[in-house]
């Protein structure tokens, strides 16, 4: 009985990303993937402290895909020039340092990769909160590169 509710209300979610995916303007899909990187980190970092490793390598594959396949891979060398170059590099560290983290039971890279997500998050934030023809830097200010250049 409470499995069939149970399959529905997933379904029902399901759903309701899918139909969020697909309004969702190209902005709002990096910051959806942002959220969907934090949220794997985090129960990696919750897995990894309660000793669950099946799950925590789960949880740490899937944020490793989420970096390399979605925000890696939405990057525009071309047109993003330097700045796409040096998250580029960024998304590989983060991954690498994701990986050693998994195979060392290092919460401290857990805590620094999120860290560097929820950042990367805020200032993507700020840029779509730029008013039209307003610098995003007039906006909020950009600590990233300090870290990209690194």
């Amino acid at each position: 009985m409470f499995g069939s509710s149970n399959r529905g209300a997933s379904s029902y979610a399901k759903v309701g990303l899918e139909t969020s995916v697909v309004a969702a303007s190209p902005h709002k899909l990096i910051v959806m993937l942002f959220d969907g990187a934090l949220v794997a980190v985090l129960s990696g970092l919750m897995h990894m402290r309660s000793g669950n490793i099946p799950e925590k390598g789960k949880a740490i594959s899937k944020a490793i895909q989420i970096i390399d396949n979605g925000l890696r891979a939405s990057l525009d060398k071309k047109a993003g020039g330097q700045i796409a170059e040096n998250l580029d590099s960024l998304y590989e560290y983060m991954s690498a340092r994701l990986l050693t983290a998994n195979l060392k039971n290092d919460t401290e890279i857990m805590i620094e990769i999120q860290g560097l997500l929820t950042e990367l998050r805020e200032t993507w934030n700020a840029i779509g909160a730029a008013p039209a023809g307003v610098p995003a830097s007039d906006v909020a200010p950009v600590r990233i590169s300090n870290l990209v250049s690194a």
